[in-house]
This record gives C-alpha cells, structure tokens and sequence, in this order.
C-alpha cells in the first residue's frame, strides 16, 4: 500500500514539473541553448584561412616538391600553403574509388582519401580550400596526388587528417563543372592538364559490337578494364572503367541493324599513368551517344 501511495506521489510530481514547462517555466532546461548556426559547413575544418594560396601549377613547379611529385615519389608538405579548387570527379559512379579529382584554372590533381562516399559532401562543382601542410604529396610521373605514404610511393590518407585539411567554400554552381574539350593541346601537354576533367567528342570505341560492355576485356591494375578507342593510338589513350562501376554493365555504342559503331562524347577525368592516358568517368550520363 505504502509502494502505491509513494508512486502516485511521484507521478503527480512529474506532471506538475511538465505542465510548469509548457506554462512557460522552463528553469528545468538549460537558459544558454541556442538554435546551431547553419552558416558554417559541418564538414572540415572551418578554422582553415584563405591566406597563403598558391595555384595547382605553383605547386607542381615548387622546389621543395616537383621531384616527389616527377618521379613517383611523396614527400611532406612543411610549407604553409594553400589551394583553392573545385571537385571535377568523385566517386558517385563507383569508378573513382576512394579518390576524387579538384582542378583550378592553371591544372588539375587528385586527391586520395581511405573514405567512401565522398560525393555526399563533395559534389561536383563544390569550392574548398585545401591546407597543404602535413600532407603528402606525390604522384605517378605526369598525374599529381595528395595522400599519405604507401610503399615509398603516395596512398590514402586517413579522413581524419583530410577533415582538418580542407573547408568547404563558395556555392557549387547549378550546372556543375564543366569540362574542358580535350583538344590537341591537352593532349601534349600532360604536365598542365592531368587531373582535370575533359570531354572526348564524337568517337567511337574500338570493341564495340553490339555485345561488349565498359568492362568485357582483360582487367589492369586491379578490376579496371581499359577500352580503346578508334581515335587514338592504343599506348597513347584509354577509357578506364573499374568492374565495380555503376555504370560497369554499359553496352559499347554499336548499332546492330545498320552493323556500325555509334560516335558518341565522353566525359571523364583525365589522368596519367606512364605516359598513357586515362579517362575515368565518374556516372552513367557521361556517356552520351550521338
């Protein structure tokens, strides 16, 4: 009996308290709450500052780091500087996997983080500002990387150091980056270009059957295929596609009836590896048929 009667006591004593707050006595609530800011992005390092920057080909032509960057090499970044890019690839399509590509006006790289899905706060288009110092940078003779040391050579980063490296900046335009034409002088000049995103215009791919997919051939560099293309030498440019795309089970433009291959535009990273390039597309609408 004394248990019911110690009970009923209690509840009265709660909603007393609770009907007080609801009356407008909020003294059981802490006063300082205030509504979160949505100024500030929720991702990085919003203390990261705008001085100290420098351009993509500054970089490249640093003393400190053109040799880690030329022979494949890394090397700490202990100078504070900074970039000011735009994403032209991630990994929305499962072909960049774990790595994404930024580019300003002077060039482009790619930046490689041990992290899934960076497409959810890193969409095409989207402005940041990268913290170079404490970082590594590297790269694959022509193609420049961010990442962390990996057999001598440069590999992912953990996301915890890439989230105290970058801030996220500006508006991501409603069109998206747009690529640049790979023209001839893109295709010469490796140097300036590499790492940034490109359109390959009315060509056509040198498997296509009707039947052959992204994927149908032998697998390179770990469950990537490279498709040739009618357009370029086979040593000079690929389309690479990783088995694991989105977009892997793509039919190679062909039309069956007419027993002709299809022209069609790619839209895709460019980068470079020995010499050959590598056009990784980043979703299904980067291929489009005329």
């Amino acid at each position: 009996m004394k248990t019911l009667k110690y009970l009923f006591i209690m509840a009265v004593t709660v909603t007393f308290a609770l009907t007080s707050c609801l009356d407008g006595d909020d003294s059981l609530f802490n006063d300082n709450w205030k509504e979160p800011s949505l100024d500030q992005s929720p991702f990085g390092n919003n203390s990261i500052t705008e001085d100290g920057i420098i351009t993509i080909a500054e970089l490249k032509a640093h003393p400190n780091y053109k040799d880690a960057i030329a022979n494949s090499g890394n090397k700490l970044v202990e100078d504070d500087i900074k970039l000011r890019v735009r994403v032209g690839g991630n990994d929305i399509g499962g072909n960049l996997y774990k790595q994404f590509a930024v580019q300003d006006e002077t060039g482009g790289l790619v930046v490689a983080v041990n992290q899934g899905g960076l497409n959810g706060y890193l969409a095409e288009g989207q402005e940041l500002i990268i913290a170079l110092k404490g970082l590594y940078i590297g790269g694959y003779g022509n193609q420049i990387e961010l990442g962390a040391p990996y057999n001598g050579q440069i590999g992912r980063m953990s996301k915890d150091l890439w989230s105290s490296h970058y801030k996220l900046v500006g508006g991501i335009p409603s069109e998206g980056l747009q690529p640049m034409e790979f023209t001839d002088e893109v295709f010469k000049n490796p140097n300036t270009y590499c790492g940034m995103l490109v359109k390959l215009s009315n060509v056509t791919f040198r498997n296509a059957n009707g039947k052959n997919t992204l994927v149908d051939g032998s697998t390179s560099g770990g469950n990537n295929v490279n498709q040739t293309l009618d357009n370029y030498a086979v040593s000079k440019l690929v389309v690479r596609t990783s088995t694991y795309a989105d977009f892997a089970a793509t039919v190679l433009p062909f039309d069956t009836l007419a027993n002709r291959k299809i022209p069609c535009d790619i839209v895709g990273v460019a980068t470079q590896y020995r010499g050959t390039w590598q056009i990784l597309m980043r979703k299904t609408s980067d291929l489009v048929v005329k």
